[in-house]
């Protein structure tokens, strides 16, 4: 099965891949492995995050959830887009997922993990990673996740 077919068998959708407001490629593509530059939980194809603010503050860790996974599909998206297609990609090697995180919240790992989760459920095994989870005061345009993505691909 394809890695879209599933995507599609999950009920998911991909958004169109967003085009970096800064200076700095989504993706860069080096000797095999693909480095994905930190991504947003924009609400599909609008120009809206899923939410914001801070986890343990004005988002609760159902938001923080929807968040991550909405980082992976932007992640995907936008390597969809540099690679040519998912199916290129041979494994998950890295997530970094930074939490915006209010004091005394500490679950930024159990936010992480459904980002982790949402990867295995589309790439099987081969969507097993190393990953770190780290709390940030803030992150861009006030998101309360954001993630990185390191894949190897042929």
């Amino acid at each position: 099965m394809t890695i879209r077919k599933r995507i599609s068998v999950l009920e998911l959708t991909l958004p169109a891949p967003r085009t970096p407001a800064f200076n700095y490629q989504a993706v860069v593509e080096d000797e095999g492995l693909a480095w994905v530059s930190g991504q947003l939980p924009w609400q599909g194809d609008s120009t809206d995050l899923v939410c914001s603010g801070r986890l343990g503050e004005s988002v609760d860790l159902e938001g923080g959830i929807a968040c991550a996974k909405a980082c992976v599909l932007q992640a995907l998206s936008v390597l969809e887009d540099t690679l040519g297609g998912l199916d290129r990609i041979r494994r998950v090697v890295k997530v970094v997922g930074f939490v915006a995180s209010a004091p005394g919240f500490n679950d930024q790992p159990a936010v992480i993990d459904a980002a982790s989760a949402l990867l295995i459920e589309i790439f099987g095994d081969a969507g097993r990673h190393a990953r770190s989870a780290v709390g940030v005061t803030e992150l861009p345009r006030g998101a309360p996740v954001e993630i990185e993505l390191i894949v190897r691909c042929d």
